[in-house]
């Protein structure tokens, strides 16, 4: 039966072991899903059906008490690594959607310079403090009080290429924010080629800091057409829910839908999948990364997998004949080790539906655009640049 409707699931940050040029980005030994398994026992039965369990080190360890899944998997399933230089969301994302960088997006481990940072205090029109690499919810932390009595935005970055603006709602309103974050987009973004520049707004007061929903991200436009440009020029549809319209840039989507939560994420899916019965659905679910992996909380982000796990019990039954479900990720975040920064490491890639032969395994993929080639051949469109098919071996 010909596949009509592709659905894309990003589980954002949730790698599967280290990458063999891990060590380059201080990233060896690291492994997300096998350093939670090994403190948590992870009872994923949803993604163990789908072959999560052989491609993951998620039987060993705390979960060994929790058992593997006994019969064949319901799909094929295999895991990926990625070509790209870098390990942001980003990169992950356009690789995953056909486009591979010879380079990566620039850093600065040191802040940003002197010359930046005086033009922006100018065109925003008030200092800033900060300009440091930092977690943001320490640097939220250190420097909210100060910014609530001087009004000054705190800008940091990290070990990805971004520059982020955290402010207090009730000091800066939003629309000032994101006035401030369009004012740096165009310094360093396209100025300098920096991947994102992200609004960072909180609300709370000293010691009880919280970030809100209201998070925004100013990215580049990818540098060459994506599966998702194709689909729409073809006339398909293409619908975007959580950053998936922020990290394309608003570009290749027909309909885009934020979300508060990767609950909020999931219930908007499941609406979908009852509104958009052909062309893409592609999914970002953010929680893992940002709530869980930076902030260093194995048992929370154990927890998310859970929760996951359980919504997606529900998203099984509502795949249609000509559906094909993929499950991903884009990048590592390892919760376990010291760092609060993304992980250099491959990601699982699950399969299940209509063209997914049950216990195929797709072995290691060279690329992630590997998927994004497949979403190509599905519909028919010209082949991408880079990327093999999955579908050769059914």
């Amino acid at each position: 039966m010909p596949i009509t409707r592709v659905i894309v699931i990003v589980m954002d940050s949730v790698g599967c072991g280290e990458l063999p040029d891990a060590a380059v980005y201080g990233d060896e030994g690291s492994d997300t899903l096998g350093h939670i398994a090994d403190e948590v026992p992870l009872r994923v039965p949803t993604l163990r059906s789908l072959g999560l369990d052989r491609v993951a080190r998620i039987n060993d360890g705390a979960s060994a008490a929790v058992p593997r899944h006994g019969g064949t998997p319901r799909g094929a399933f295999g895991r990926m690594a990625e070509a790209s230089p870098g390990k942001d969301s980003v990169t992950g994302h356009w690789e995953l959607m056909g486009i591979v960088l010879d380079k990566p997006f620039p850093t600065f481990p040191h802040g940003f310079s002197a010359e930046i940072m005086a033009e922006f205090e100018r065109r925003i029109g008030r200092r800033s403090i900060g300009n440091v690499v930092a977690s943001g919810t320490e640097i939220i932390d250190a420097l909210g009080p100060e910014h609530m009595r001087s009004g000054a935005p705190i800008v940091y970055t990290s070990a990805d290429s971004v520059f982020q603006i955290a402010a207090h709602e009730g000091i800066v309103p939003i629309s000032e924010l994101y006035r401030y974050c369009e004012v740096a987009f165009d310094l360093v973004g396209r100025g300098l080629g920096v991947g994102r520049v992200i609004a960072r707004p909180f609300v709370g007061g000293p010691g009880h800091f919280s970030r809100t929903s209201n998070r925004h991200d100013y990215a580049l436009d990818p540098f060459g057409d994506t599966v998702l440009d194709r689909l729409k020029a073809a006339g398909h549809p293409v619908v975007g829910i959580g950053k998936i319209e922020d990290l394309f840039a608003a570009r290749g989507l027909t309909k885009a839908i934020h979300t508060t939560s990767d609950d909020h994420g999931m219930d908007v899916l499941l609406q979908e999948m009852q509104a958009t019965d052909r062309g893409l659905i592609f999914v970002n679910l953010v929680d893992f990364d940002t709530k869980y992996g930076h902030r260093n909380d194995v048992a929370g982000y154990a927890a998310n997998l859970e929760r996951f796990d359980g919504r997606l019990a529900q998203v099984l039954p509502a795949l249609k004949a000509a559906d094909l479900l993929i499950v991903t990720a884009d990048h590592g975040n390892d919760p376990a080790t010291p760092s609060t920064d993304h992980s250099r490491e491959h990601v699982p890639v699950l399969l299940c539906g209509a063209g997914a032969t049950p216990g195929h395994d797709l072995g290691t993929r060279s690329t992630f655009a590997d998927l994004g080639q497949t979403v190509a051949t599905i519909f028919d469109l010209a082949p991408m640049g880079q990327g093999t098919t999955f579908f050769p071996a059914r």
